[in-house]
């Protein structure tokens, strides 16, 4: 997701924002939890999103540079997977590894900011050894492809921020259809909708909203695969901007706050893990004091996560050429309470 002021930036007459795999205990105390060595990302990367592949490897797109990295967790040297701007391929947003068919997805948007060319938003696969481009799904009434998950079958699910819907490519499909659209699926008068999703089983499939908000959307998936009403999952206090969501057990969220509108300062993002019960959640922070966490993903008993800081982007909108350069980035983890 991308903060309030690159909205303000874009001066659009209503608010846009994007962005974008996938036990309550008390907060982990500052330097409690066990770190393991980060993990480095290419310079000037601006992560969105990650997923993690069979081999333990990571891949990390970059909505700067309109590409992908795969991290290995060895700590060797990124390799650049998807070069930039491979298939069209602009603002890098959610990525997904469909390791039974070897693809990578990433939905592509257009915000600009990006050191490629800015393309209509579309969802976007490549080989998964090769990076070589596969095929490109536009999105539909220039809709913006935010974030996606993928169920047992193979049907891909992906959230649209300019529209309140979930759309669908189900295997061997020739484009993204409507799955589900609600007036629900979204917040206010701002004009933005669907962050991040995720889905618990094949049968429970739930939506983070671009606003921050108390709650989460859940959409049960019906037999032979409709969508059910839209359902709130009532949290207890507002989420500071919840971007990435992910199922990482029955009934377990983790939930990637990315602080986008920065009420609190470049450092206000954390990452919660929500129990949910029924209509409801308990809530937990688990790391704090982040510069935008987008995303994560969930492996054995670690959450990973990257810090976009997407500040540094948005500030030099009218000068582009003061923005920095080598500006680092990395992997890093946490243990997930027990």
């Amino acid at each position: 997701m991308k903060p309030h002021n690159l909205l303000r930036s874009l001066a659009l007459p209503a608010t846009l924002l994007g962005a974008l795999f996938c036990a309550t205990q008390p907060a982990l105390a500052a330097g409690a939890a066990k770190t393991l060595p980060t993990l480095s990302l290419p310079a000037d990367w601006y992560p969105e999103s990650l997923a993690t592949g069979p081999d333990g490897a990571f891949y990390v797109g970059s909505w700067r540079q309109g590409a992908v990295a795969r991290v290995r967790p060895d700590g060797s040297a990124p390799e650049i997977l998807v070069t930039p701007g491979s298939n069209g391929l602009a603002n890098g947003q959610g990525v997904l590894v469909d390791a039974a068919h070897k693809l990578l997805w990433v939905c592509s948007g257009n915000w600009g900011f990006t050191s490629v060319p800015s393309t209509p938003s579309a969802l976007k696969s490549y080989d998964l050894d090769s990076g070589a481009p596969r095929a490109s799904y536009a999105m539909p009434d220039k809709g913006y492809c935010n974030d996606l998950v993928q169920d047992s079958r193979g049907t891909l699910y992906v959230t649209d921020s300019f529209h309140p819907r979930v759309l669908r490519l189900l295997p061997g499909a020739a484009a993204l259809t409507i799955w589900k659209e609600d007036p629900s699926m979204g917040a206010g008068s701002d004009g933005v909708y669907l962050n991040g999703i995720a889905l618990d089983g094949d049968r429970r499939l739930y939506v983070s909203l671009v606003t921050a908000v108390p709650y989460v959307l859940r959409v049960d998936v019906e037999e032979g695969g409709a969508a059910g009403a839209v359902n709130r999952i009532e949290m207890p206090r507002v989420l500071k901007n919840a971007d990435a969501i992910r199922i990482y057990a029955p009934g377990r969220m983790a939930i990637f706050e990315s602080n986008a509108f920065g009420k609190t300062g470049p450092y206000g993002g954390q990452i919660s893990i929500a129990r949910i019960d029924g209509g409801s959640a308990t809530l937990d922070t688990i790391v704090s004091g982040l510069n935008d966490p987008s995303s994560g993903v969930i492996v054995g008993n670690r959450v990973y996560f990257i810090e976009s800081k997407y500040g540094l982007l948005f500030q030099h909108k009218e000068h582009p050429e003061e923005i920095p350069t080598n500006v680092p980035f990395d992997l890093q983890s946490r243990e997930l309470p027990r």
